[in-house]
């Protein structure tokens, strides 16, 4: 009679980060004027339950495998929608910018653009998280997948733990530092999709920085 090998547990990271930074935008979206909202009111509520009740749930399971597929559908189900949402509020912006006949303010540029920059570095960071190296159990795991990025901890294994992954944390850093400097500041984009989702997060932010944030100033200095 043979023994059947034991099988190996499969290691779960921790959402509190990735759920707080989603309830941070919720937040931010629930106080704005529902003329700014970048979603329709009483639609944000299932949209941001969508892609919070799955990361409960994971933690809950401890990482059963059909909350995890389930979590990860959401998840790029929540960054599309949003992220699709966002874009057409940034074009909708620039073209009252453009073409309108003055309705908004410069509060109301600088509300509206500080909520479409939290969208796209909340929304990208998400897109981050589970693109490299197959989503977050497939880091932690070591399944032999390819990066998407070099974080500078791998280059100096002796400065970190020896088990050390890149985490939520590290691409919430990611995506703000595309969103604030529009280039790589830490971790080096290895793969094409990489480069194109840091590219698409950059042309955004540049768009509501440079556009709508410095109409706003320019309309509260004259």
């Amino acid at each position: 009679m043979t023994q059947s090998k034991p099988v190996k547990s499969l290691r779960i990271e921790l959402r509190w980060s990735a759920a707080l930074a989603v309830v941070v935008l919720w937040a931010l979206e629930r106080g704005l004027p529902s003329r700014f909202r970048l979603l329709p009111v009483g639609f944000d509520f299932i949209i941001f339950a969508t892609v919070l009740i799955p990361m409960l749930a994971v933690g809950l399971t401890a990482g059963r495998r059909s909350w995890l597929r389930i979590e990860r559908v959401t998840t790029w189900l929540f960054v599309a929608v949003v992220g699709g949402i966002t874009l057409a509020n940034l074009a909708v912006l620039i073209q009252e910018m453009l073409f309108g006949r003055g309705q908004l303010d410069a509060i109301e540029l600088l509300a509206s653009g500080i909520a479409i920059w939290v969208s796209n570095v909340v929304t990208f960071s998400l897109a981050f998280w589970h693109v490299d190296r197959g989503g977050p159990e497939a880091r932690l795991n070591c399944l032999p997948i390819r990066a998407d990025w070099f974080f500078p901890q791998e280059g100096v294994p002796d400065a970190v733990r020896p088990d050390w992954r890149p985490t939520f944390i590290d691409y919430l850093f990611l995506g703000f530092s595309t969103a604030t400097a529009f280039s790589p500041t830490g971790a080096i984009p290895l793969s094409a999709r990489a480069m194109l989702l840091m590219m698409l997060e950059s042309s955004i932010s540049l768009l509501t920085i440079a556009v709508i944030a410095a109409r706003a100033i320019n309309i509260l200095g004259t």
